[in-house]
């Protein structure tokens, strides 16, 4: 699923100017990847991206000026289609008098900002790239334990946002319940978010829907995290294997982005907020260099170690 983006919701957002075209701002914006068109102005059309965010700052208004009036007229014109969602002059430049008219005709706006082209191209890229991914809705629990975003995943009836609600008693902040929206913000990152119909809302089966704001103030939600760790829950069985060093490496690719993830057996009894929220601080510990499934083995060679020389010695006193 892809959000449509109104140039009117990137103007609030990436806080720019309307200097032409305030009636068109809902004009749709339909990809992340800005243009500032330079071959354009050379009379090259054949792969004009059309599609995209056209930006004009020093170096496109210069080469502009030292075109004749007619070229300017013609090109302009052209960059002006029925695809073209707006116009950005950067550095606060003035509006080449050709586009003004050519961006009338079209009902295309025309954005200005103070910022160099390589501010404005960045600001926008980031926020468009967010609104524009391709989402994926997963069932389960984000969950931010400080600092680190937790995906909780297992079968429905497990007991996933009883675990997530406990947790947020506890001081960890809920970003979504039940369904999460995912997107890749690049190769490496995964973020989360709750459907808007959603937001701050859980269903605790027997109660009905909480409203998590309410009920523990703005500090226990967040609108969105990345998804750094996932915890999957398990109905634990005798015949089930289960990790218990650690040491499996397990994963899970979504969207192109392996995340590191842990299986957790649901038992009667057990505290599954405490043994999350430890698996998290493990976790963090892991990325900074700590790991203790290696403290473990070190010490496990030691020993045997020890006990071998001890052997050796009991041996040659005999």
């Amino acid at each position: 699923m892809v959000e449509s983006v109104t140039v009117e919701q990137m103007v609030k957002k990436v806080r720019m100017k309307v200097l032409q075209g305030e009636k068109y701002l809902q004009r749709p914006i339909v990809t992340a990847d800005i243009s500032r068109p330079a071959l354009e102005f050379a009379g090259y059309f054949t792969k004009y991206p059309a599609e995209r965010i056209q930006l004009l700052g020093i170096t496109e208004t210069s080469f502009a000026k030292d075109l004749t009036a007619e070229h300017r007229r013609e090109y302009m014109t052209k960059m002006c289609t029925p695809r073209t969602p707006c116009f950005v002059i950067s550095t606060d430049l003035p509006i080449p008098v050709e586009l003004k008219k050519a961006a009338a005709d079209a009902h295309i706006p025309i954005l200005g900002t103070h910022q160099t082209s390589s501010r404005a191209i960045s600001n926008m890229t980031n926020y468009l790239t967010r609104r524009l991914a391709d989402r994926q809705s997963i069932h389960g629990e984000l969950i931010d334990i400080n600092g680190i975003g937790v995906l909780i995943t297992g079968d429905s009836g497990v007991g996933k946002s009883e675990t997530a609600l406990e947790l947020v008693r506890r001081g960890h902040r809920l970003v979504a319940d039940d369904r999460v929206e995912v997107y890749a913000l690049d190769e490496q990152t995964l973020v989360g978010q709750a459907p808007a119909i959603l937001n701050h809302l859980m269903e605790i089966r027997g109660i009905g829907i909480i409203d998590v704001m309410t009920l523990y103030g703005t500090a226990a939600i967040m609108p969105s995290d990345s998804i750094d760790f996932i915890v999957h829950l398990e109905t634990w069985t005798p015949d089930a294997q289960f990790d218990r060093l650690g040491d499996r490496g397990d994963h899970r690719e979504i969207q192109g982005v392996v995340v590191p993830q842990v299986s957790i057996p649901v038992k009667t009894g057990r505290n599954l907020a405490i043994i999350i929220e430890s698996a998290a601080m493990n976790f963090r510990a892991e990325t900074m260099g700590y790991d203790a499934t290696e403290t473990f083995d070190r010490n496990l060679n030691s020993l045997i170690r020890k006990n071998s020389e001890r052997d050796t010695k009991k041996k040659h006193e005999q």
